[in-house]
């Protein structure tokens, strides 16, 4: 997928908004995680499919390159059934587009220069449709943790951008269309704009914001949506400052908190105890590698018991007069295991019916959460009411 820019389309929703950010992640190393190379492998199936359909590949040499992501580490069915989706999503919209235009224009996994407005700033575009005045832009996210909205989203933007630039020239583009297929989330988002919104945001937003995390100027905005990714969440001194401060609030006995008092506190207090979480990772890793934290120290961890070898356990028990409902438990796989075993489809096709979800457990949320908010019964008064 090529190196990450300073000011990354995939980070912008961070920069543009904590300026100061960029810079600082410069003195931490960036790492992978199994998810992002997870991702990395999704996007390389879904372009060899997507590169057979258009014939932009050569039929040998897709059964090879299949052959070959077949045998990697992350291949499976539960990824396959999800690529299919973002694929069958991909074909059905390139129809779509031949059916309205003559010569449309089909790209995968196309390169993305927006160094006009963001110093350096390059993405990758996994399906670019140009055609009749219309930018699409799809982008296969892979996640199966949230949602990824593709309204007032900014690395889409960018994307966006960068292939506006490239074909503004040559072609009379007034409509850009961005789509986000989150397969494993059943989620497909489609944001709209006209080329002139964009490049007035562009200039008047983005521009300015570019500049500022390019410079190292401009300001921190620690907040959950900022800080999630970034490499310096751990020790990011703003962070640490904002959550010390609503740490120390000065409150009365509990019993006396108004009710606004109380909303402030929770206002805060998710992101408060994710930076304690993150800083305790941050010096329980140094402190396994040797670095000392006054006060702290490292201890072995609670461990369980463990066959040696289970093959000779097995062995041992029915030599002595065991037997195979004794030493075997035979159990139902979770729902979760079975349907990566069965697929998607079978396993709604065969369990039809008999799968339950029932209710779940009543959690207290900030507004800013995208579900839908439930009615509280207190049966307890209303068992009282219905007695009166």
């Amino acid at each position: 997928m090529g190196t990450h820019a300073l000011l990354s389309a995939s980070s912008a929703h961070r920069w543009m908004h904590c300026n100061k950010s960029a810079r600082l992640e410069e003195s931490f190393e960036n790492t992978t995680s199994i998810f992002a190379e997870e991702g990395t492998f999704m996007h390389e199936l879904g372009e060899l499919k997507l590169s057979r359909y258009i014939g932009a590949v050569k039929e040998s040499i897709y059964k090879k390159k299949l052959k070959e992501l077949q045998s990697n580490e992350f291949f499976n069915l539960e990824i396959e059934e999800a690529v299919e989706v973002y694929v069958a999503f991909a074909i059905e919209l390139i129809e779509a587009t031949k059916q309205r235009c003559k010569d449309p224009i089909f790209l995968l996994e196309q390169r993305l220069d927006f160094s006009k407005y963001v110093k350096s700033g390059f993405g990758t575009g996994d399906l670019v449709i140009v055609a009749d005045g219309t930018l699409e832009i799809v982008d296969l996210k892979g996640g199966k943790g949230v949602a990824v909205s593709a309204e007032c989203n900014p690395q889409m933007q960018l994307y966006a951008l960068g292939a506006l630039i490239l074909f503004d020239c040559l072609y009379d583009i007034q409509t850009v269309r961005m789509t986000i297929c989150q397969p494993r989330l059943d989620n497909i988002s489609t944001y709209e704009l006209s080329a002139e919104e964009l490049l007035t945001w562009a200039e008047d937003v983005l521009k300015p914001a570019a500049q500022l995390a390019w410079d190292g100027e401009g300001e921190f905005d620690p907040s959950e949506y900022t800080c999630k990714f970034c490499r310096a969440k751990a020790t990011c001194r703003a962070r640490a400052e904002k959550n010390l401060k609503m740490a120390r609030f000065e409150f009365r006995q509990a019993a006396l908190l108004t009710k606004d008092e109380v909303a402030e506190v929770l206002s805060q207090a998710d992101d408060i105890a994710k930076w304690c979480k993150d800083i305790w990772a941050w010096a329980e890793a140094r402190a396994i590698d040797g670095e000392d934290f006054e006060g702290f120290k490292i201890v072995s961890g609670r461990s369980n018991r463990a066959y040696g070898d289970e093959k000779s356990v097995i062995e041992k028990l029915t030599e002595a007069g065991y037997s195979d409902d004794e030493i075997y438990a035979r159990n139902l796989k979770g729902i979760t295991a079975l349907e990566k075993v069965l697929g998607k489809k079978v396993f709604s096709e065969v369990l039809a019916g008999l799968i339950t979800k029932p209710p779940g457990k009543y959690t207290m949320v900030s507004e800013s959460d995208k579900r839908q908010a439930v009615t509280v019964i207190n049966t307890a008064a209303a068992d009282f009411k219905e007695d009166i």
